[in-house]
């Protein structure tokens, strides 16, 4: 009998832990439906082999206890990716040994991203692709398609994760992509390939090859309808780096943003321009987020947002119009929902202006997701400006946060969006007071504001 075949597997309940030999649709001792998943019950004779083809017995780091000062801290080793704004979401450029999860919708440029970087990195490190989802012909006329050469990038077409480890220790590659982890499987489970228990064991496996080795692993997750991992949220733990790409299908720009980052900071972007040869990278990316108008609307405004340490300058904006539903509609696209209806009412109580008869729509252009509360000031005056159908000045630019009590808050990185502005010849910034510059700046004239009152002041 073969060493795979001794692997036993059971069935555990998400809720309370029980375990069982067979499933079944309740658990027994807790009473709950549906919540017994598929797992390995001792380990797998595919984890020794793994160990002996590592050179490694238990943890990554050992077993001996140290002091804090008794650990040298080593300074990791960076590689360059070939594209800037890559380097910049992963804090700098890749580290050998991280596990790096990107996930996005179909379609959206995940396997042209990789691709693209291992045909880069395959010039001066060894480099192993694996595809569970197209053939090698597909990858190839991908490859030349775009024309990114990288003729000594090695190429695998396996789903099967045991196969995947096996040929990784012949090639020795530094670099490799699994594309994607949903389609890759262990024969110790006999769940189908996609399934919670297949992925979360061929990820660990993956991930312990990766560390024991000193591979850098891409691994492209799926993502659901709400825009999320599919998957066990473990995965994410078990990851040194979580990415999300997105992007509207019907614009050519793409954002990579990091959620989670071992080796740098959270929230960092990266722009991209998709075209016929692949992704292009886009230096300045406020520049493409701008849609100047030949003259000026009513409803839009710029704001800066800050996107981990790069100020970005986008456009606001809101359309408020008469309702005849007894719940008016609020809408927004790129904004928090309850954000917006919070907002309304803070202008309500503070500052007299009701709009409980009007549905109010709020979009970022570009696509652009704004998760700080440095977009509240911006979103009450585009909304103000559409209301009374009254344009702001096109040289204009407002940030800041608004509190329940009507205050105009400070944000983070006042004096670096103020340079942005300027740095796009606007004029002219609605900003928190305690955001205000100590020295004044040559080529923007500040407006500081400690009330909402104040600000729809300055508005006029």
């Amino acid at each position: 009998m073969s060493d795979m075949a001794k692997a036993k597997t059971v069935y555990r309940c998400t809720e309370c832990g029980a375990e069982s030999p067979k499933w079944a649709g309740q658990c027994l001792d807790c009473g709950q439906w549906n919540s017994m998943e598929e797992g390995v019950a001792a380990p797998s004779a595919a984890k020794g082999r793994l160990a002996r083809l590592a050179g490694y017995a238990g943890a990554a780091g050992g077993s001996e206890v140290k002091t804090l000062a008794e650990v040298a801290p080593d300074h990791e080793v960076r590689i360059g990716s070939g594209l800037s704004e890559l380097d910049r979401v992963l804090g700098g450029g890749l580290v050998l040994g991280s596990v790096v999860l990107i996930g996005g919708d179909p379609g959206v440029g995940k396997s042209t991203l990789l691709l693209q970087t291992l045909a880069t990195l395959s010039a001066q490190l060894p480099s192993l692709y694996v595809t569970g989802e197209e053939s090698l012909d597909q990858v190839s006329l991908r490859a030349n398609r775009m024309r990114v050469g990288g003729a000594a990038l090695r190429l695998l077409a396996e789903t099967q994760v045991e196969q995947i480890i096996a040929h990784a220790a012949r090639e020795r590659p530094q670099v490799m992509v699994i594309d994607s982890i949903q389609t890759i499987y262990t024969d110790v489970l006999q769940s189908a390939p996609g399934s919670v228990a297949q992925v979360r064991e061929s990820a660990a496996q993956l991930v312990r090859y990766a560390k024991a080795t000193g591979t850098a692993l891409f691994l492209v997750g799926h993502v659901t309808k709400e825009g999320t991992l599919a998957g066990p949220r473990v995965l994410e733990h078990m990851v040194d780096t979580v990415l999300y790409f997105e992007g509207d299908m019907g614009t050519p720009f793409r954002v990579v943003r990091a959620i989670k980052n071992r080796f740098g900071a959270v929230n960092e972007l990266g722009v991209f321009a998709m075209s016929d040869r692949g992704l292009k990278e886009v230096s300045n990316p406020s520049a493409i987020f701008l849609s100047r108008h030949e003259q000026e609307v009513p409803g839009s405004v710029i704001m800066v947002t800050r996107e981990g340490t790069r100020p970005l300058l986008v456009e606001v904006q809101a359309l408020v119009a008469e309702s005849h539903i007894s719940n008016p509609r609020r809408v927004t696209v790129g904004l928090d929902h309850n954000r917006l209806s919070m907002l309304l009412a803070v202008l309500q109580r503070h500052a007299g202006i009701a709009m409980y008869d009007q549905d109010v729509f709020v979009n970022v252009v570009g696509g652009v997701r704004i998760t700080e509360t440095g977009a509240d000031l911006a979103t009450v005056l585009a909304a103000l400006s559409s209301l009374r159908n009254k344009p702001l000045p096109a040289e204009l630019v407002v940030f800041g946060e608004i509190g329940l009590a009507g205050e105009i808050r400070p944000v983070q990185g006042g004096l670096d969006r103020l340079r942005e502005a300027a740095k796009h010849g606007f004029k002219r910034a609605i900003i928190p007071a305690a955001n205000a510059p100590k020295k004044p700046l040559a080529d923007i004239d500040v407006v500081a504001v400690k009330r909402l009152e104040d600000a729809i002041e300055a508005m006029r």
